[in-house]
């Protein structure tokens, strides 16, 4: 029996509206905290520092920088006013392909 290589399985699903939307949320998570990595490193803070501003935990901000947890809200904003930053949520049209 063949084994089934990544690149048929990806293919095989292209189009599954609920894959689709997996693979856009993960994206998200992980462009969320890559950017809060990189504001974090700007001011030189570690992780246990922005967990003491945010009120969270540092395994909490690993898991968030890392993209493995989708924040809520009321967390974003939390560490929008860590950085002294405002949150800014928006809609945007898609690209026409």
């Amino acid at each position: 029996m063949a084994r089934t290589s990544w690149d048929d399985m990806k293919a095989a699903r292209a189009g599954d509206s609920a894959v689709e939307a997996a693979y856009a949320a993960a994206k998200l998570a992980f462009e969320l905290g890559e950017q809060v990595r990189g504001l974090r490193e700007e001011r030189g803070w570690s992780q246990r520092d922005l967990a003491k501003f945010t009120g969270m935990t540092q395994p909490a901000i690993a898991r968030f920088e890392a993209g493995g947890t989708t924040p809520t809200l009321p967390i974003l904003e939390r560490i929008a006013n860590a950085f002294d930053s405002t949150l800014s949520v928006q809609l945007k049209p898609k690209a026409v392909a």
